[in-house]
């Protein structure tokens, strides 16, 4: 199965002509998870095609104003569109009391229906996977996430259809490791099953480099990590902020031994600089790419 993600934003504090507030759409079998939600967000994802009743969940890496604006709008979207679901809101330290004002000023009197959870470790987990946070450095309470698919026994498709064994009920019981017989042949589960290991995708927003980044880049298909600033030009202002710079977020990959590294939140000092912040990047871990607004990708 893949998972499917958007950037329907890719800005940092100011949005630029190209770039909107921080939002990232994460869809996998039924879920529609979106991982922050900046001013704007509810525009992207109509310009996106996408139903935003269609979320099931939403995580908050921080209450920064350019990674929760959206919030208030999206609520009223979904109040307004009968939004039957209930919206399932994770964050760090302080969101429980931020999501309670919101509600309380801005939402319709069809008020949806909600859970909201601050949360650090493992806080979610399905037959399918399970969804980590992990704290992070920046001067409010951060969190990053790991998306993890779970490793799946799957059954050897093509030796089956070489063995002209029929597709019955009982070759499932291959996937549980069980042997069977069928027109007098012996299937051995270890002979016709393979593993299938699951992806794994963190999200790396607004941090200072830290031992928990690399935590979170671990052994990743994909880390998506912000890259707010030059290290070359502005070192200082990135640590001053808490913010990574383009050669600490390769970095971060490097050590992670991440596959991929995909940058967004760049600061509007670099809207016509982009390749300054790419190859930064690149010297240090070559296969890095900067998402732009709308970017979809399949992993």
């Amino acid at each position: 199965m893949k998972i499917k993600i958007i950037f329907l934003g890719t800005g940092s504090s100011i949005p630029t002509k190209t770039r909107n507030h921080v939002s990232i759409w994460l869809s996998y079998k039924d879920e529609n998870i979106l991982i922050d939600c900046g001013e704007g967000t509810q525009r992207q994802i109509r310009i996106s095609n996408l139903n935003p009743c269609k979320i099931t969940r939403l995580l908050l890496t921080h209450l920064h104003g350019d990674h929760v604006f959206g919030i208030p709008g999206l609520i009223h979207t979904l109040s307004l569109n009968n939004y039957t679901k209930t919206l399932y809101i994770y964050g760090p330290q302080g969101t429980k009391n931020f999501i309670k004002k919101i509600l309380e000023l801005f939402t319709e009197k069809e008020k949806i229906k909600t859970e909201i959870k601050e949360v650090n470790g493992k806080f979610l987990e399905t037959e399918d996977f399970k969804i980590s946070a992990i704290r992070l450095e920046h001067n409010t309470p951060c969190n990053g996430y790991i998306f993890e698919e779970k490793n799946k026994i799957r059954i050897n498709k093509e030796k089956l259809k070489k063995l002209k064994i029929p597709n019955t009920p009982e070759i499932k019981k291959l996937l549980k490791g069980k042997d069977i017989k069928i027109n007098n042949i012996t299937l051995k589960a270890k002979e016709l099953t393979y593993l299938q290991k699951g992806k794994k995708i963190s999200f790396i927003f607004d941090t200072k480099a830290c031992p928990n980044s690399i935590k979170l880049a671990k052994n990743s298909d994909l880390t998506i990590a912000e890259a707010t600033f030059s290290f070359k030009e502005n070192k200082d202002l990135a640590k001053k902020y808490f913010h990574l710079t383009a050669e600490e977020a390769a970095r971060i990959a490097k050590k992670g031994k991440s596959k991929k590294l995909i940058l967004i939140h760049l600061s509007q000092r670099y809207e016509y600089k982009e390749d300054l912040i790419l190859k930064e990047a690149k010297k240090i871990f070559p296969n890095t790419e900067i998402a732009k607004d709308f970017l979809k990708i399949e992993i």
